[in-house]
């Protein structure tokens, strides 16, 4: 129990300096990054002019389980806001991945070909997905910030 303690209390620590905030559950916790936005199918974009990285988010790597492997979509595909782009597979489940935005997929993360895990890891750093060219940048007011996300959650888990 004591090594849970410090897991918990080091999370903190480290949720607080990447100024992250911090959701428990019975699971143990779940972060959510707040300059990104989200949708309800768990995906996490990051928009940076008319480009968006995309993932899925640490509530859903947590669900899933350890990650064996991601299907990842060619370079040049077309992916629409709401659509399954791909896959994440593990040893739970298999589940789609929905893009959050529309456009064209501009790069893939091919490290995640020879290290899934990077997905459960971090997710929001090393566990990106896609790179996107965002066709059309308003789509993102539909997406959740991360205040509506981490409360989503919480109702989504029962608590």
């Amino acid at each position: 129990m004591a090594a849970m303690g410090s897991r918990l209390m080091w999370a903190t620590k480290a949720a607080s300096y990447l100024k992250i905030s911090t959701a428990f559950n019975t699971r143990g916790f779940a972060s959510v990054v707040k300059d990104l936005k989200y949708a309800d199918s768990h995906e996490w974009v990051k928009v940076d002019g008319d480009s968006a990285t995309v993932g899925i988010t640490d509530h859903a790597q947590d669900h899933l389980g350890d990650v064996v492997y991601v299907e990842l979509p060619e370079v040049g595909t077309a992916v629409t806001q709401g659509s399954s782009f791909g896959a994440v597979e593990s040893v739970k489940a298999t589940s789609d991945i929905n893009s959050p935005v529309s456009g064209k997929v501009v790069e893939v993360n091919e490290a995640l070909t020879s290290s899934p895990g990077l997905v459960n890891g971090s997710p929001y750093e090393n566990g990106w997905i896609i790179k996107v060219e965002v066709s059309d940048p308003n789509e993102v007011n539909s997406l959740m910030d991360s205040e509506k996300y981490t409360k989503f959650c919480e109702e989504e888990d029962g608590h």
